[in-house]
């Protein structure tokens, strides 16, 4: 999770890991014990359907958090679906498929995640009683999807979008200019919510995805800005100016959404410099 508090409406009861919690009447929500910083409560496992499921992120390899899937879902569990593959996302996908025997689905093999089938943009698991479909977001990270439950017109964000905050992106994965493209065309899909990696069921999806949009909009022009009143910085010292609103503790993260919004404006000819500790100035 990253810095940038995100106007929400009021939120439910806290966030428990190793509860299963209905939010609708085809998804179940499971938190990992894997609390943090970056985490918040802990990854958001969620079990879509009844019939047939699909697991979408296992998160860690945390064995009681596995046996609380397993057992949620048992030999119903079919699909398990990662949104990409950072360490509170995918790991556990290996010790399901042993409890399960259920398909693992992602992008792609990478970060030790090993995939019985590779998905894209577009790909539809059509079961019983819903259909998923993937859309490939990449920003966060380079191989993301988020998936859409048709018959809700719920999405499931991964790390594309949080509840209560705002998303790091860190280059080279990382890439600020395809974030926010694809925070555009997740904004065209009459979503009704969105089940976030981490936090709370956001129901308010276009208002947050607005927020978004000029949140980042608004950093950008205050990192560019902030880099022309001195002609040259490097990203440490226009962290500490901007980013006034967010604790201090957070600044060695945030210097990454930085170079990525520098990276940005680099590549449309507007500032000069290239790496994190380097020097970046205004052409």
């Amino acid at each position: 999770m990253s810095a940038g508090v995100v106007p929400e409406i009021p939120e439910p009861p806290p966030l428990v890991p190793g509860v299963a919690r209905a939010l609708s009447p085809l998804v179940r929500r499971i938190i990992a014990p894997n609390a943090g910083l970056m985490t918040g409560a802990g990854t958001n496992t969620y079990l879509v359907g009844i019939d047939e499921i699909a697991v979408i992120d296992p998160g860690p390899d945390d064995e009681g958090h596995l046996d609380a899937i397993a057992g949620c879902g048992g030999d119903r569990i079919r699909w398990i679906l990662c949104t990409h593959t950072h360490p509170d996302h995918a790991p556990g996908a290996a010790g399901l498929k042993e409890r399960t025997g259920a398909e693992v689905l992602a992008f792609k093999s990478k970060d030790g995640l090993k995939v019985d089938r590779r998905i894209g943009d577009g790909f539809r698991i059509s079961a019983t009683e819903f259909r998923l479909t993937a859309h490939h977001t990449p920003g966060h990270a380079s191989n993301h999807l988020c998936f859409l439950l048709e018959e809700e017109r719920m999405l499931f964000s991964g790390d594309h979008i949080m509840q209560g905050s705002t998303v790091v992106i860190r280059p080279p994965d990382g890439d600020m200019a395809a974030y926010l493209e694809s925070l555009a065309r997740i904004r065209q899909l009459r979503l009704r919510s969105i089940a976030p990696g981490h936090g709370h069921l956001i129901e308010n999806p276009n208002e947050v995805i607005d927020y978004y949009l000029a949140h980042r909009s608004e950093r950008e022009r205050q990192i560019y800005d902030a880099l022309a009143a001195v002609g040259t910085a490097k990203i440490d010292a226009l962290v500490k100016q901007i980013y006034t609103d967010v604790p201090e503790e957070l600044h060695p993260v945030a210097r990454h959404s930085v170079h990525a919004h520098l990276l940005k404006l680099a590549a449309e000819g507007k500032v000069r410099g290239k790496t994190l500790t380097g020097p970046w100035s205004v052409v």
